[in-house]
């Protein structure tokens, strides 16, 4: 689906009546020529969520599909406003899995698309991809959990289980990231697009969990990775310990909710706190070597400067 018709279907689910439409396409054509701009006193503009979301999806589309095929994002899907970056790291998977295999490739595309929608939507202000790691970073986080040993160096390209491991790490985040977005996003046209792209990764986090619990049946050392790969997440994306593993063979925990069964939300620091692998980073570090690109960029440390 091309974005501009992604964007014409947005309009036609969130307008009630024609009048709405006819309003929702004006405002999305003043939006392609330059930025959503609709701001609340409370938090920061569209435009500014809009680019913190595509941040994250560079590093997503990257991961998967240099996984998949190989190949990372065309040059036309990653210009923009603020410093540009390459990418270091990864490579096609040989994959022994043809589930895995064809699960890497359809959140590949899936994520491919979202950098496309956002960067359509953001018109003229879309941010450049920043600069990611995909070598170094996964060393880092493997070390902070305990999947290796100080000194050694966790490939996450190397097998389907490393891939597993490093998209468990990733996915859970893009929902979190989405849900705590959502109550600051003003215009009804993006709010709605958002939700659909919450929707897809909560489909791709159920995926991952539902691949990964089932290598954990076939052997138990799964469930601990996990369990630590969680771990590290919660310990630096700030105060609260909401973050969940699978569980056990016998106890499956495939959806992480709270107490009244919805997925919980992180603000946009401790998020940032997660990619940058430091919960006293500031606003680099971990998967973006450089900071990202846009307003939002600062996790909970000193703020650099």
């Amino acid at each position: 689906m091309s974005e501009n018709r992604f964007i014409d279907d947005a309009i036609n689910r969130s307008a009630e009546t024609p009048e709405d439409r006819a309003r929702l396409s004006s405002m999305v054509a003043e939006a392609a020529g330059g930025a959503p701009t609709a701001t609340t006193e409370e938090g920061p503009s569209d435009a500014s969520i809009l680019n913190f979301a595509l941040n994250l999806e560079y590093l997503e589309a990257e991961f998967y599909l240099r996984g998949a095929t190989g190949q990372g994002l065309p040059d036309d899907l990653v210009g923009g406003t603020g410093k540009p970056g390459q990418v270091s790291g990864g490579r096609q998977v040989d994959f022994r899995s043809p589930v895995i295999k064809n699960i890497a490739r359809e959140l590949a595309m899936d994520e491919r698309a979202h950098v496309a929608f956002l960067r359509n939507a953001l018109g003229d202000a879309a941010a450049a991809r920043p600069r990611i790691s995909l070598d170094h970073s996964f060393t880092a986080a493997a070390t902070a959990a305990g999947l290796i040993k100080p000194g050694e160096i966790f490939d996450a390209y190397a097998n389907d289980r490393n891939f597993l491991f490093a998209a468990f790490l990733f996915e859970d985040v893009g929902v979190t990231a989405f849900k705590g977005a959502a109550p600051f996003i003003s215009n009804k046209t993006y709010l709605d697009a958002a939700a659909g792209l919450l929707a897809t990764e909560a489909y791709h986090a159920g995926v991952v969990r539902a691949t990964l619990f089932a290598e954990g049946l076939a052997d138990e050392s799964v469930f601990d990775a996990v369990h630590k790969i969680s771990a590290v997440r919660n310990a630096v994306s700030g105060p609260a310990d909401d973050d969940q593993d699978l569980g056990t063979k016998h106890e499956a925990n495939l959806v992480p909710t709270d107490e009244y069964g919805r997925a919980f939300g992180r603000s946009a620091a401790e998020i940032l706190n997660i990619v940058y692998l430091d919960s006293h980073a500031g606003s680099s570090g971990g998967f973006y070597p450089d900071g990202l690109n846009g307003d939002i960029v600062q996790g909970t440390g000193p703020t650099a400067g």
